[in-house]
Formats: structure tokens, sequence, C-alpha cells
């Protein structure tokens, strides 16, 4: 391991706020979980040099929303940087989420690191994929940065996770993103959201991770739509400039009756 002093990054996903600040999601009130992470990171031991969200953000599109998770993070003072998921409305995330500490760029290095973040959404579908101009503009980006160990940052999972109701919304053209990849021997670690779940995936050299929702948890190898019991949590990353890297799921202590009754996503 590098004793170079690594680059710490947490990623959260899946945060699900509302206009209304007490609304839940399956039974969940998603503002008072979110604010249980909140709380977590400020109290971690190590210092966190920077924010990753990698979608749904919002659980309505609205602007109140976005409003809602500026005044939320403000107080922790960290660089954020995001990709729309399935359930945001991106134009609108461009507009209100616009305080310093919220940054626009997609492409960026920091810690020795490069980070390409990716939209994969498609309007009103659950369903990721990535258009042309993404995939061009990836590619371009890949080979004019300098060779550094690079992370990508995407909602959609461009891997099965084995479970079948999930699996269907993943990225629908993961081939057009590995083939990309594949040229590329300096990128490190694709991260993901969406499903809901810890998973990790290793194709040749890059390795694959999803993270938990800030919120409601997916049962993992589900054919159905099944909540889980676990808590609500992030991933935790650090990355070395020499290209290691260790990452581990934080859970927080927070808890609350499932509510089966509503399965709606």
């Amino acid at each position: 391991m590098s004793d170079t002093y690594p680059v710490s990054v947490a990623q959260i996903t899946d945060i699900h706020l509302f206009a209304d600040e007490n609304q839940e999601l399956l039974g969940i009130p998603t503002k008072d979980s979110f604010c249980a992470v909140i709380e977590h990171l400020g109290n971690l031991d190590t210092e966190i040099d920077m924010l990753l969200l990698t979608g749904d953000i919002s659980g309505d599109g609205s602007p109140e929303s976005y409003e809602n998770l500026q005044n939320l993070l403000y107080p922790l003072r960290l660089p954020t940087y995001s990709v729309p998921g399935n359930h945001d409305c991106s134009n609108v995330m461009k507009e209100v989420l616009n305080l310093k500490l919220f940054s626009r760029r997609k492409s960026f290095e920091r810690g020795g690191w490069n980070f390409i973040l990716l939209n994969s959404c498609i309007s009103e579908q659950a369903h990721g994929y990535l258009s042309i101009e993404t995939l061009d503009w990836l590619d371009t980006q890949l080979t004019t940065l300098d060779s550094k160990p690079t992370l990508i940052a995407l909602h959609h999972p461009p891997f099965l996770i084995n479970s079948q109701w999930l699996d269907k919304s993943r990225l629908q053209n993961p081939e057009d993103l590995f083939a990309i990849i594949d040229r590329h021997s300096y990128i490190k670690l694709v991260i993901c959201g969406h499903v809901h779940q810890e998973f990790q995936y290793q194709r040749y050299q890059v390795n694959y991770l999803s993270t938990p929702s800030t919120c409601i948890q997916f049962q993992p190898n589900s054919p159905d739509f099944t909540l889980d019991d676990k808590q609500p949590g992030f991933r935790y990353l650090k990355l070395y400039s020499n290209g290691d890297w260790e990452s581990w799921v934080e859970r927080v202590p927070f808890f609350y009756p499932l509510n089966l009754l509503n399965t709606g996503h």
C-alpha cells in the first residue's frame, strides 16, 4: 500500500429526498435517514475530502428536494459532485444545485486520480443507457487525460447483481461501456447506485462497486421486489496516487419498520 496521503471519498446514493421533508418512501422518512448518514459522516475519525452522489438524489424531481439536499449537506463544507438517477430531473438539478460546494464538473482530477462522471439516465425510464454522445465523450476524456488511476461513476450498474427484477433496470448497453474501458488500462474503479445494496464485481482488472441507499435497502438475490432490513449506508473510498485503493461500506444506526404494502419503485 502506498504511504502517500490518499484522497478520501464518500459515495452517497439513492437518497430520495422529497419536496415535503416529512414524506416517506415505503415507510422510511428519507430526510431523517439521510440526516443520520450526515451525522455519521461528521463523526468519522478520518477526514473526508469530497462527496460523490451517484443518483436518485430526489424522489420526485422537485426543486424543493434539491434545495433540501443543499441545506442538509452545506454544514459539512465538502466539495460535492453528482450524477443523476432515474428519479432525478437533470435540468432541475443543474438549476438548483448552485452553491459553491456543488460542482458541475464531470471530469476532474483529485489526489492523483481522474474522476469521470456519466449520465446513464433516460427520461421516464427506470433502466439506464449510455448515449453515443456520452460514450464518445468518455473515450475522448480517457484518451486526452493523463494516464492516472481513474474512477468512473454512474447511476446504473453495468453488471448483473443476481436479482431478476433489478437486473431488468440495469444499464442496457454495458458492452459499449466495457469496450471503451478495455482500451484504457489505468481505469481502476467503476462505482454506481440504483440497486440499494452492496455488491462487488470484477472484470479483468477493473472493480465494479454498488453501494447501499441512505434510505430503503433491497434484498440481495431476490427474484421479485423485496425489502431488506439492513441499515442505511454509504461507501467510503481511500484512493492512493499509485493506483492502490481501499473501500468499505459504513452502515448507519437508523431503524424503521419495513412497509411491504407499497412496492412501487
